[in-house]
């Protein structure tokens, strides 16, 4: 990903922020931006720092996605290898006219509540009570409590929402679409180092992939039950998808060129998302999706659309 910029809203991303607010990261950021990815050794030499304080901070640096990770083999086992994962970072103050509420519709959609889906196992759903129906079996997904689903996964395939497209009561014209979700990989038990290209559609019109760096288990996720036991995926990583007049976008990295136009919003009365993983996909690693209860965000699927 070297050579990206990313545009960054500071209050939608205080993760980042804060990833930022220290000289030691930052000067992490600095040397892999001009000397190319190292290892965690090469790193605490060059910028003598014990190997320890190298670890904490590059670990910080991953959660917030401001660098990339690879294992390779190495003389003695693997090492891991780091790379940056922009040239520049912008910040972009959202002007409070135009985003204000009065200029935005907003609806949460709660993670069951899907209209289609096609999926294979692995798969399930929970609630925050239990297990929905039966794991590794596609028709649970079809099971009347999958209302109260506040975690499900799958292998390949999809679910489809269908949300109502209140612009056109509205009688306004879009200026962005903005999906905001909490995914993550999807492996038995949990791996940090587990990519999956997760796809996003809309109206269906491909918006783009993103890829998951990993299904996270290190701890129980804030939201996430006690009865859920601790070997299973516990949070994913909060990731917001825009589309607007200047193409797509994945927390303000662009991904693709489709647009608005693109996806013919005065056409349909709903707006139909779909997200998942191809059969094709280059890494099929399965998908979590977090809603109302599990992970670390308080929250469904939500849908902002800027006018």
């Amino acid at each position: 990903m070297t050579g990206n910029v990313l545009v960054i809203d500071p209050i939608e991303r205080q993760d980042l922020i804060r990833g930022l607010a220290s000289e030691v990261r930052v000067g992490i950021l600095k040397l892999l931006r001009t000397g190319g990815p190292k290892n965690v050794n090469q790193i605490a030499e060059e910028l003598a720092l014990p190997q320890s304080t190298v670890s904490i901070n590059l670990k910080i640096l991953e959660d917030c996605g401001l660098i990339n990770t690879e294992s390779q083999r190495a003389r003695k086992g693997s090492q891991k290898l780091c790379h940056s994962a922009f040239q520049e970072i912008l910040i972009s103050f959202a002007d409070p006219v135009t985003d204000s509420l009065d200029n935005m519709i907003e609806v949460s959609m709660p993670l069951g509540l899907y209209t289609q889906f096609d999926v294979t196992g692995p798969c399930g759903l929970c609630s925050k009570e239990g297990v929905i129906g039966l794991l590794d079996v596609p028709d649970t997904f079809l099971d009347p409590d999958r209302m109260k689903a506040g975690l499900l996964w799958f292998t390949r395939g999809f679910v489809e929402y269908q949300f109502p497209n209140n612009t056109l009561l509205k009688k306004a014209k879009p200026r962005e679409l903005e999906f905001s979700m909490e995914l993550s990989s999807e492996v038995p038990g949990t791996a940090a180092n587990w990519p999956s290209d997760i796809f996003l559609q809309v109206n269906g019109t491909d918006v783009g992939t993103w890829t998951s760096p990993g299904d996270f288990g290190d701890k129980r996720g804030v939201y996430t039950p006690d009865w859920w036991k601790l070997s299973g995926s516990q949070y994913g990583k909060l990731k917001n998808w825009r589309i607007n007049e200047q193409g797509s976008f994945v927390d303000g990295v662009r991904i693709s060129s489709v647009t608005l136009d693109d996806l013919g919003l005065d056409q349909h009365r709903s707006i139909r998302m779909r997200v998942g993983v191809k059969d094709d996909a280059e890494h099929p690693g399965g998908i979590n999706i977090f809603g109302s209860g599990f992970g670390n965000y308080a929250q469904d699927i939500v849908l902002r659309i800027h006018i």
